[in-house]
């Protein structure tokens, strides 16, 4: 909503400066091109469709967009914590997600409530204080936001 704003005020800016609003477009376009992708996805249920949904959303992507291009984050919290578990029924695609540059998190105010530890959880995820800490944070950063 912000960059629609931004956008016309750059242009009506523009014309009443007298610059041509056209140039104002292509610097815009360019400046988008030339812009990180970033977005967090959210997984706060046990449901293991939606996980797997979350999983299909950050390799398309990376398929889509390059993996170079963006920055994927999955937080984990609430009932959706335990998908990051030892034995989790999606442990070989969070592996292969985070192989791929694919940042999962899990919310250790959850774990401490579910009392797991870390050897408990899967190799290779990153852990935050507080799981809806982290998804706020990163919107607040200008991250997108998905929650399958």
């Amino acid at each position: 909503m912000f960059p629609a704003r931004i956008g016309i005020c750059i242009t009506a800016f523009a014309l009443v400066m007298g610059i041509n609003p056209v140039t104002v477009s292509q610097a815009q376009a360019e400046q988008a091109a030339t812009a990180r992708n970033r977005v967090v996805i959210q997984v706060s249920d046990a449901d293991l469709g939606k996980w797997n949904l979350a999983l299909n959303n950050a390799k398309n992507l990376q398929a889509d967009l390059g993996a170079s291009n963006v920055d994927v984050e999955i937080v984990a919290y609430g009932p959706g914590i335990g998908m990051l578990k030892l034995d989790s029924a999606v442990a070989p695609r969070i592996d292969e997600a985070a192989k791929s540059g694919v940042k999962i998190i899990a919310c250790e105010n959850t774990m401490k409530g579910q009392k797991l530890t870390r050897a408990d959880m899967l190799e290779g995820i990153d852990y935050v204080s507080a799981g809806v800490v982290e998804l706020m944070s990163r919107q607040q950063q200008g991250w997108a936001y998905l929650r399958p």
